[in-house]
């Protein structure tokens, strides 16, 4: 069963034919009942679907405890809190605590959050509002990648459609005082989609990470608590108020709860995104869904949850798509993106194209990963074009071991984890590039 994809879901930005189809209904219920909407969120079972897998009811119940303040909140005027429908980062004096729905979606293969802030966008928008009653918010981001221009036009006539709306204004009553959507552009780089550098962007600064502690949960957009979610866990928090936890959980297999949309990508006949229920096997969504491999080339790797994570080989095509099968695996889910590769392309070709993607988008804060990402890449690429020298895959090894931990955010635990895991599983690519095979 398809529940976020559902055709009869996808109204674009027209608010009207949303309701029409039963969209409202979420935030009434959470209106109904605000202390029963984490634990609703809790029996469902919904972890962060942004790549992390991180407990989705713990977040939202880390900002309901905190008091509404910080920086805004202590200040007077400041200017009115931009409105629906714009796009300039909000000022400091709009007040309270916030939400900020993370569509910043810039890594290789993913391509999830552009679809539902296109074809859903309401879904999105009414999932936010269900976590702005649940932990006390007024402010509400709408984050969004820049080079996504049809997404962002979409989103923003979507959220200028709720500006006076009769549920809009229920929740403002319920918490007392304004709610006010936001629709704000990111930096358009990949680093902007971690959720200390997506406070900062929402402020209108540089996207750097910042060392945690503290969270966004204590100290986020000028100073006060902030819950970050990625667009397609708000999306399915709606759905969960909507259908119950029950049912929504039951939409999974093998004890792994709702459904996961899958960006399948690389080497199969049919490429796009898919909505399964989480747990399917691998090997489903490749070959029944994906329509198998091209040209009747066999399977021979897949980069799951994008190109941060480790490699699956035809030994894993059972494997359950799902975040603690995954991770039994030594494998993560990620966001969900699976990048298929056949026989007949180099693994080592495309570790060397990510890796280079990863130093390109270092934001430069942290030198073992601005210097350690490129040493990687450059070594990289000489092996590759059949210039590596003796010590070079041992230089490689080195790294992998030393760069892990060593940035302010993930990213060059993701440069070190797709290169450790390419060396682990397909060395003798490295070896024949070296003249050792």
């Amino acid at each position: 069963m398809t529940v976020l994809t559902d055709e009869a879901l996808c109204v674009g930005a027209d608010l009207d034919a949303w309701l029409r189809v039963g969209g409202g209904e979420a935030l009434r219920r959470a209106l109904a009942d605000r202390a029963a909407v984490i634990p609703a969120i809790e029996a469902a079972g919904l972890r962060g679907l942004g790549g992390a897998g991180f407990p989705t009811h713990r977040k939202w119940a880390a900002v309901a405890a905190q008091r509404a303040g910080g920086e805004a909140a202590q200040r007077a005027g400041g200017g009115a809190a931009q409105r629906a429908g714009g796009g300039a980062a909000p000022p400091a004096g709009a007040d309270g605590k916030w939400i900020v729905c993370n569509g910043n979606e810039d890594e290789p293969g993913t391509f999830k959050d552009r679809f539902l802030l296109t074809r859903t966008p309401h879904q999105v928008i009414e999932g936010a509002l269900v976590a702005a009653a649940a932990v006390g918010a007024t402010q509400v981001a709408l984050y969004a990648n820049p080079r996504e221009a049809v997404a962002l036009a979409v989103l923003r006539e979507a959220a200028a459609a709720w500006a006076g709306h009769g549920l809009l204004a229920a929740l403002s009553a319920a918490l007392g005082a304004e709610v006010r959507l936001h629709v704000v552009e990111g930096s358009g780089l990949y680093i902007g989609g971690e959720e200390t550098a997506a406070v900062a962007s929402v402020m209108g600064g540089f996207p750097f990470p910042s060392l945690k502690p503290p969270f966004p949960a204590e100290h986020g957009v000028h100073g006060a608590p902030t819950l970050v979610n990625n667009v397609e866990t708000l999306a399915q928090a709606a759905l969960i108020l909507r259908i119950g936890p029950e049912r929504w959980r039951a939409l999974g297999r093998g004890g792994a709860p709702g459904t996961k949309l899958f960006s399948l990508s690389g080497d199969v006949l049919r490429p796009g995104l898919h909505e399964l229920p989480m747990g399917t096997p691998l090997r489903e969504l490749v070959f029944d869904h994906g329509g198998g491999m091209l040209a009747g080339r066999a399977f021979k790797a897949v980069f799951t949850g994008g190109p941060s994570n480790t490699l699956l080989t035809a030994a894993d095509l059972d494997a359950p798509l799902d975040f603690d099968s995954l991770r039994a695996r030594g494998s993560r889910l990620g966001t969900g993106a699976m990048i298929v590769v056949g026989e007949g392309t180099s693994i080592l070709r495309k570790t060397a194209e990510y890796v280079a993607f990863f130093a390109a988008n270092s934001c430069g804060q942290c030198p073992p990963c601005k210097i350690g990402t490129h040493q990687v890449s450059r070594l990289l690429e000489r092996i590759e074009a059949g210039r590596g020298r003796p010590g070079d895959l041992e230089a490689l090894e080195n790294l992998a071991g030393l760069l892990p931990g060593s940035g302010r955010c993930g990213l060059v635990d993701g440069a070190a984890t797709v290169l450790a895991s390419s060396l682990a599983t397909f060395r003798e690519e490295y070896e024949r590039a070296l003249g050792r095979g």
